[in-house]
């Protein structure tokens, strides 16, 4: 059997003295922790990367908190451990996912105090956390509130309004909601763990930041993530978030119709799928045929891959449908230059680009997470689409780092801390009631310094 934990190494000692951003991905198959940083150019770094089996969710939702926790706690350890120098690791942008999540647009409108000043990013700030204060049905907490298009005192389609003169703001925005409950409990994994939460992220808008283009967001396109227990999609046009959906099926309802189809043991079933799964049956040959042992004293069990391949179609078929359904329901379907992007752990199936093409008639292409990192040596070992979600957290951290006008370049000479200066800690508020934190902190609260 393979290990359940995987580290990636990346040693240097400038981690010691740059500022870091964490992301952590809650999977239902795996808990990976990414480390970033900007180098002297002001490119991002992956330069460390913990992995370990998920053990306590299913379909992107805590069920059982104590394993959650080991397995987050185990990822943390992994990531602290693969780098040189003492790096403790504490506040750490989170993703989300889950059947519970949900999406809906609102229109929402916001007097400054100042009419004379021209619209600050503090303007921005205050009518975004307005919309924090919607009611919602009972049991459901916002996670995210998008900005979209503003209307400056009657003048509409304004994408950018600091800096303009204006009194009265409306917006029109993309807002995402949860289940209290679920959101509670990942949060109370995370501290568990000995971590802070920095900022709740939807999972498929961070994928998105990993593997998209400014252009292709620009000219419309459908983000699919496929996990292990949720598909997730985001329809992005002109360059803003129109539509999030998440579907309750992934790769472990493959790997579960694999198990039941051939009749063989759950591990060997993903053992299947990862080295020869397709989604295509009719790529496959009659006589391609793969041994599975047999349980003791049985005979090994003999699967032909043209069989394997029908199962999978059969179910990333339905997948797909139910994404299609998402397209035409976001109502931009005749928008989308840009077709499809694939990614996450259920992107690396064979053939997969070619039924998403047929199915939907839209272009295709699987989508990396190394497109917006800088060339470094083990690039290729983060290349993976399984890491979409995690290494976009990352982005996700440093997009609000530079919003909030915090240099995160690695300073040539920095002075050693006094003992005063290590102890002094910062006070971390919350968005009015709910669990997601303000990303306008200071350097302090928002990065964790390394001696």
């Amino acid at each position: 059997m393979k290990d359940k934990s995987f580290v990636e190494k990346e040693p240097t000692s400038e981690v010691k003295r740059s500022k870091i951003v964490v992301g952590l991905d809650i999977g239902t198959t795996k808990i990976a922790c990414f480390v970033g940083r900007k180098n002297e150019h002001n490119k991002i770094e992956i330069v460390a990367l913990g992995k370990s089996e998920s053990l306590g969710v299913m379909r992107g939702v805590v069920s059982n908190i104590e394993r959650t926790v080991q397995s987050i706690t185990s990822a943390v350890e992994l990531t602290q451990a693969s780098v040189e120098g003492d790096l403790k690791i504490k506040n750490v942008n989170v993703g989300i996912a889950g059947q519970h999540i949900s999406s809906m647009q609102h229109r929402g409108m916001y007097t400054r105090r100042n009419a004379k000043g021209e619209i600050t990013q503090g303007d921005i700030d205050a009518f975004v956390d307005d919309m924090y204060q919607l009611v919602m049905n009972p049991g459901e907490e916002i996670v995210t509130v998008i900005p979209q298009e503003y209307i400056v005192d009657n003048q509409p389609e304004i994408k950018d309004p600091i800096g303009m003169a204006g009194v009265r703001l409306e917006a029109n925005f993309h807002i995402i909601t949860g289940h209290v409950s679920n959101v509670s409990n990942i949060k109370r994994c995370v501290d568990r763990a000995g971590l802070n939460v920095k900022e709740i992220i939807l999972e498929p808008i961070a994928s998105a930041e990993a593997v998209l283009s400014e252009e292709e967001k620009e000219a419309g396109i459908v983000l699919v993530d496929i996990g292990g227990g949720t598909t997730d999609v985001a329809i992005f046009q002109d360059g803003l978030i129109r539509h999030t959906a998440v579907i309750p099926f992934g790769g472990n309802v493959i790997t579960d119709d694999i198990k039941e189809g051939c009749r063989i043991m759950q591990r060997h079933a993903e053992t299947l799928k990862v080295r020869f799964g397709s989604a295509l049956a009719s790529e496959s040959k009659e006589n391609e045929v793969v041994c599975i042992p047999g349980l003791r004293g049985r005979e090994p069990k003999e699967i032909t891959l043209k069989n394997l391949a029908s199962i999978i179609q059969a179910r990333m078929e339905e997948i797909i449908e139910l994404v299609n359904f998402e397209i035409k329901n976001s109502g931009y379907s005749k928008k989308l230059i840009g077709g499809i992007v694939v990614t996450g752990g259920g992107a690396q199936l064979k053939h997969l680009t070619q039924l998403f093409e047929y199915m939907t008639g839209m272009d295709t292409r699987i989508g990396y997470p190394t497109e917006h990192l800088a060339n470094t040596n083990d690039l290729d070992k983060l290349a993976s689409p399984m890491y979409s979600t995690g290494i976009g957290l990352v982005l996700k951290g440093f997009e609000a780092a530079e919003k909030s006008g915090v240099d995160l370049l690695p300073k040539q000479e920095e002075a050693p801390k006094t003992t005063a200066q290590k102890a002094i800690t910062h006070s971390n508020p919350r968005r009015s009631e709910g669990f997601f934190l303000k990303i306008r902190q200071s350097v302090g609260d928002f990065f964790d310094d390394k001696d």
